[in-house]
C-alpha cells in the first residue's frame, strides 16, 4: 500500500466513531502554523499550507475517501475556507519572504491596527463576500441550521488570514470569533479533532493578540520618541 493512499484510507476507531488520521495531522500542522505565526516566523505559511491542504481533504468527505461510508459528508464552506487558506497563505508566504530577503535581521511584518481609511473598505468588502459565499454553498446544496455558520467560518477564515500577512492586530480577534463557532460546528458533525484544534487555538490566538499588541504598543512609542 503507497504512503498516500494509507494517509487517505486511514482511520482511529473509538466506539462507534472513526476520525481520518489525515484530519489529526492536519490539525497539528494547522497548531504549528499558528504557533509560528504569532512569533513571526516565514516557516509558518508552509507548513499551513501543508495542513490546510489535508484538511481540505477531509471536508470533501465524499470525494476523498476511497469509498469508505464513514466519510460521506461534504461541507463545501469548511472545505472552502481550507482552499481559501491555501491561496492567500501563499500570497502570505511571498509577502514575507520578501520583507525577510530585504532586511535579514528585520521581522517580517510589523504588527498594527488597520487605519480608518483600510476599515472603510475591508467592512464591505467582507459584507459583500459573506453574502456571495453564503449564496455559491446554497447553490451548492447547503441550507439548514449551519449555513451562516459554516459560511462565516469561511469568510472569517479569509479575512484573519489576510490579516495576518499585512500585520493587523485584530486578526487574533477575528480568529477568536471563528474559534467560537467553529468548536460547536466540527463536534456537532463528527470533526473532533478539528473541534478539539480550535479549542486549542483559543488560548495561543489570545496569547498570539496580546504579544501583538505589545509589540504595536512599542512600536508607536518609538515613534513618538523620535518625534
Amino acid at each position: 500500500m503507497s504512503i498516500l493512499k494509507w494517509l487517505f484510507e486511514a482511520n482511529l476507531h473509538f466506539g462507534s466513531k472513526s476520525i481520518a488520521v489525515r484530519e489529526i495531522i492536519g490539525g497539528v500542522l494547522g497548531l504549528s502554523s499558528a504557533v509560528l505565526g504569532m512569533r513571526r516566523k516565514v516557516a509558518a505559511w508552509p507548513i499551513g499550507i501543508l495542513g490546510d491542504g489535508l484538511l481540505f481533504t477531509v471536508f470533501l468527505g465524499a470525494v476523498f475517501s476511497f469509498g469508505d461510508k464513514t466519510q460521506h459528508a461534504n461541507f463545501y464552506g469548511q472545505a472552502g475556507r481550507n482552499l481559501l487558506l491555501i491561496i492567500v497563505s501563499v500570497y502570505g508566504w511571498i509577502k514575507w519572504a520578501q520583507h525577510k530577503k530585504q532586511d535579514v535581521s528585520a521581522p517580517v511584518v510589523e504588527p498594527r491596527w488597520t487605519t480608518s481609511r483600510e476599515k472603510s473598505y475591508l467592512i464591505p468588502a467582507i459584507i459583500a463576500f459573506f453574502a456571495i459565499s453564503s449564496r455559491i454553498f446554497v447553490a451548492l446544496g447547503e441550507s439548514g441550521t449551519w449555513l451562516l455558520v459554516d459560511t462565516w467560518i469561511f469568510t472569517g477564515t479569509a479575512l484573519a488570514t489576510y490579516g495576518m500577512s499585512r500585520g493587523y492586530v485584530e486578526f487574533w480577534l477575528v480568529w477568536v470569533a471563528v474559534d467560537f463557532v467553529g468548536v460547536p460546528f466540527a463536534f456537532k458533525n463528527g470533526y473532533y479533532p478539528t473541534g478539539t484544534l480550535y479549542a486549542i487555538y483559543l488560548p495561543f490566538v489570545i496569547w498570539g493578540f496580546i504579544s501583538w499588541l505589545k509589540i504595536s504598543k512599542n512600536q508607536k512609542q518609538r515613534e513618538a520618541a523620535v518625534l
